[in-house]
C-alpha cells in the first residue's frame, strides 16, 4: 500500500513538473542534461539525415545542440569544407559539444552563445537550420522562427524535430501555424504524431 502511494505521489510530481514546464517555456538546464542524452526514438540520426539531405560544404546552424547527439554526425555529413554552427543560450552545452568534437578531431564546428530570437548571422547566409526538441523551450517561438527565416538562404531549409513526452512538445498542427506566420512553408515530414522531423523552407 505504501509503495503504491509513493509511486502515485511520484507520478503526480512528474506530471506537475511537466505541466509547469509547458506553461513556462525554458531551456533544459545543463545540470539536467540526462534528459537530452536519453534515447531518441523516431527522431533518429538516420531519419534526420533523410529529411535534411545534407550536402558537403554546406553551412548548417543547429540551435540547441544539447550534448551533441546530432552535431558530430552533422559535422561528418557536410565534410571538412562545411561548417556546423552550434548556437545555445547556455555556454555549458556549447563547451560540452566542443570537447566531444575535439575528441573526434572535427574542426568544422563553431560555437556561439546567444538568444534564438536575435541570431548573430547575416541574412541569407545559412543552408539549413536544425531545431530538435527546442522550439517549445523558446518563450517567443514565432520570433525565433522569423529570425530563422531571415538567416536562411532562399533555397535553404529548416528541420524541426519533435518527440512526444517532451514537456515542450510542439504538434505538427501548431508548427504549421507558427511557420506560416513566420514566412516559412511546409514541405514534408517523416515520422508520426508522436515523433517527427518536418522540413520547411522560406516562402
Amino acid at each position: 500500500m505504501r509503495l503504491k502511494t509513493a509511486t502515485g505521489l511520484i507520478g503526480v510530481g512528474v506530471l506537475g513538473a511537466a505541466l509547469w514546464w509547458r506553461k513556462n517555456p525554458s531551456a533544459c538546464p545543463y545540470g539536467q542534461r540526462f534528459w537530452v542524452e536519453a534515447p531518441h526514438p523516431i527522431i533518429s540520426r538516420e531519419r534526420l539525415r533523410m529529411v535534411l539531405t545534407p550536402q558537403e560544404g554546406e553551412r548548417v546552424l543547429e540551435i540547441g545542440p544539447g550534448t551533441g547527439y546530432y552535431t558530430l554526425d552533422l559535422a561528418e555529413w557536410i565534410g571538412p569544407q562545411g561548417r556546423v554552427e552550434i548556437f545555445d543560450l547556455q555556454q555549458e552545452f556549447l563547451d560540452h559539444v566542443m570537447r566531444l568534437a575535439g575528441e573526434r578531431a572535427l574542426g568544422n564546428v563553431t560555437p556561439t552563445q546567444g538568444d534564438a530570437t536575435a541570431l548573430p548571422y547575416e541574412d541569407d547566409s545559412v543552408d539549413a537550420v536544425i531545431l530538435t526538441a527546442v522550439l517549445g523551450e523558446i518563450p517567443e517561438p514565432l520570433a525565433a522562427l522569423r529570425e530563422i527565416a531571415r538567416v536562411l538562404k532562399p533555397d535553404g531549409r529548416l528541420i524541426v524535430g519533435e518527440l512526444f513526452g517532451d514537456p515542450h512538445f510542439t504538434t505538427q498542427a501548431a508548427l504549421r501555424r507558427q511557420a506560416t506566420e513566420a514566412g516559412l512553408a511546409w514541405e514534408t515530414h517523416s515520422g508520426n504524431w508522436f515523433g517527427y522531423f518536418a522540413r520547411l523552407s522560406p516562402s
